[in-house]
């Protein structure tokens, strides 16, 4: 991502959550940035390791808050089956999510790509109100198919 870019996404997330009524604070937005300027994928632990250079040294549970706040407001996914974060690709609607999304990783290199599908089922059972819904595909990248 180069610095252009990145700086338009913390800028696009941070309307995001005032549209929101939420605020990105400095730690929040930092643990964004360091997820959107990753090359894949990034572990918790990683994201930890990067803030503890930073004055106020983080402990694990803030950078967990930050990710869990950073999913609820769609910025970003996690990668169940790496258990790692992502940041998020699309526009952001009032609700933080167009739809479900569906991240397809490539078990040869582990890129990610992320796209967008339609509305979020509408097969849950009674009662049931989906929050986020994400669906991972496994397979093989353009780069990594086999000749």
């Amino acid at each position: 991502m180069t610095a252009d870019s990145l700086t338009k996404a913390l800028d696009a997330a941070e309307a995001h959550c005032v549209e929101r009524g939420e605020k990105l604070t400095p730690v929040r937005k930092r643990v964004l940035e360091l997820v959107l300027e990753a090359d894949g994928p990034v572990k918790a632990y990683d994201l930890l390791e990067a803030l503890k250079p930073g004055p106020g040294s983080a402990k694990p549970p803030t950078v967990y808050r930050a990710l869990d706040f950073l999913m609820t407001a769609g910025l970003v996914h996690k990668v169940e089956a790496l258990n790692a974060f992502v940041g998020c690709s699309h526009a952001h609607d009032q609700d933080g999510h167009g739809g479900g999304a569906e991240l397809f990783i490539c078990s040869q290199c582990g890129a990610v790509e992320e796209r967008h599908g339609g509305p979020v089922p509408t097969n849950a059972p009674a009662g049931f109100t989906i929050l986020r819904s994400v669906v991972e595909h496994f397979g093989h990248c353009a780069a990594c198919q086999p000749a």
